[in-house]
């Protein structure tokens, strides 16, 4: 299995998209054989400003710090002015069942919430976030 992996910075934030591919499917597109048949399930991260910042006396300016859903961002209330928080979103693209029929069961839906939740622990870590 490898991981195909693409990733981009900017003014706006950043972005890492990936998505796991057998070694034989990967041969068969860098053949240049048909690869319509290749199952493509790509996941992937942003990371932005929460739209918030400091003023100089470490006064929050902005939308808050929790949205209208609950969601919460990340303040650095540090000495440096003028700095915000983050948010980050997670997707994930999993293909569960080949089947059309086959339905969602809640051993799926642990292991998909499970995974959410490691990963963005790990970007936590990553990043030297605290821990909420």
């Amino acid at each position: 299995m490898l991981i195909l992996q693409e990733s981009c910075v900017d003014s706006s934030g950043s972005i890492v998209v990936y998505c796991p591919i057998e070694l034989t499917s990967m041969n068969v597109a860098m053949s240049g054989e048909d690869t319509s048949h290749i199952p493509v399930t790509p996941s992937g991260f942003t990371i932005t400003s929460d739209g918030n910042q400091l003023d100089n006396n470490n006064n929050l300016q902005g939308s808050g710090n929790v949205n209208a859903d609950g969601a919460s961002t990340s303040s650095n209330l540090g000495n440096n002015g003028g700095s915000g928080g983050s948010l980050i979103t997670v997707a994930f693209q999993i293909m569960v069942s080949s089947l059309p029929s086959a339905k969602l069961n809640m051993e799926s839906v642990a292991t998909v919430n499970g995974l959410i939740g490691e990963t963005v622990q790990h970007i936590k870590a990553a990043l030297n976030c605290p821990s909420s």
